[in-house]
């Protein structure tokens, strides 16, 4: 977390939130956390409590993109579910409070680990840990979307497709150079769609390890966090992103397993997340592995160019955008390869 200076003017978010969300009281301090890439997150420091304010970024933004109101909703329809999520207290649509659409949720205190080889854990511990991520995963896919309120959170078919095109348009949109390896993983991917199995769940579309709160001691997921990129869609996409670290490299930007001893880590293998998987979901195995994991590859890509122009444009939410904006040709290579060996899933552990 930073202490770098908001743009709020206090004397109007104060009074606003103290007759918008019940038992909130002022005087109340403000500061961002450094970290993430998208919408700008707040800790807010209040009489009544520790709250946390995310944020559309301000300038000029791609469409469909930041939708923090798509997070708030989702989130309130969780809050009844064995989804753990930080409860949230009130949308405000009113750009003229602090100048663009946010909304206000729970502080919930606990621990975001950015490595995923957890150095500070134990084996046992980082076995515990990742089963219960899968856990997590699992439970969300299993949910009964028209039971919460969600049925019309997306379109239930043709996911892939749709978000191909999105990400296409959205890699465009922030272009600022030629990368051929992802006009190549394009062309792949949009010529190897697997047929439609009719699997549609509510996905998180960004599941990874620092997106969620664990325990300050245990293993136990207390919430997970940005569900900007939420919608209805194929939940193994979900579980293709989340397995993408362990293929990447552990010295990188974003810290992956790749060609760490992960059996004596204690982490399991993507076989054996795989089966986990599988059998918390009731199903037989996965075909066409290597598209899940090719799309997610593509995906972040895009992602990480789209950062790359905010950077590039003045209005990113983290000093290190232009950082993880180099990152879109290293995922696209990747991802390229990963196709080219037309490897599906890694042994198991033995």
């Amino acid at each position: 977390m930073n202490t770098n200076k908001h743009h709020f003017d206090l004397t109007r978010l104060v009074p606003y939130l103290e007759s918008q969300v019940t038992g909130f009281s002022g005087p109340v301090t403000v500061k961002k956390f450094a970290d993430g890439q998208s919408n700008p997150t707040y800790l807010l420091t209040a009489a009544s409590g520790d709250y946390v304010l995310r944020a559309k970024p301000p300038g000029q933004l791609l469409k469909s993109a930041h939708a923090v109101d798509r997070e708030y909703q989702v989130q309130q329809a969780l809050a009844t579910t064995a989804v753990p999520v930080a409860r949230v207290f009130h949308l405000c649509e009113d750009d003229t409070v602090i100048g663009s659409m946010f909304y206000i949720m729970d502080f919930v205190p606990g621990r975001i680990f950015w490595d995923a080889a957890l150095p500070t854990l134990t084996a046992y511990e980082r076995g515990s840990l990742f089963d219960e991520l899968i856990s997590v995963l699992a439970q969300m896919h299993n949910i009964i979307v028209d039971e919460v309120g969600l049925q019309d959170y997306g379109r239930p078919s043709g996911y892939f497709e749709r978000q191909l095109a999105l990400w296409i348009k959205q890699y465009r949109a922030a272009e600022t150079q030629h990368i051929e390896s992802m006009d190549t993983l394009i062309n792949w991917l949009s010529n190897n769609f697997p047929a439609d199995d009719g699997q549609v769940s509510l996905i998180h579309g960004d599941y990874r390890l620092d997106n969620v709160i664990f325990q300050p001691e245990g293993t136990k997921a207390l919430a997970v966090l940005d569900w900007e990129l939420s919608t209805l869609g194929h939940p193994l996409a979900d579980l293709a992103y989340f397995c993408m670290c362990l293929r990447l490299p552990p010295d990188g930007l974003i810290k992956g397993l790749a060609g760490l001893d992960r059996a004596q880590l204690g982490i399991p293998s993507e076989a054996d997340i795989v089966a986990h998987y599988c059998q918390l979901r009731h199903l037989q195995g996965i075909d066409h592995w290597h598209f899940y994991l090719a799309f997610s590859f593509f995906r972040l890509a895009a992602i990480c160019q789209g950062v790359m122009k905010r950077a590039l444009d003045g209005n990113a939410s983290s000093g290190r955008a232009a950082e993880v904006g180099k990152l879109t040709a290293p995922l696209a290579t990747m991802a390229v390869e990963l196709i080219a060996d037309a490897t599906t899933i890694e042994p198991r552990n033995p």
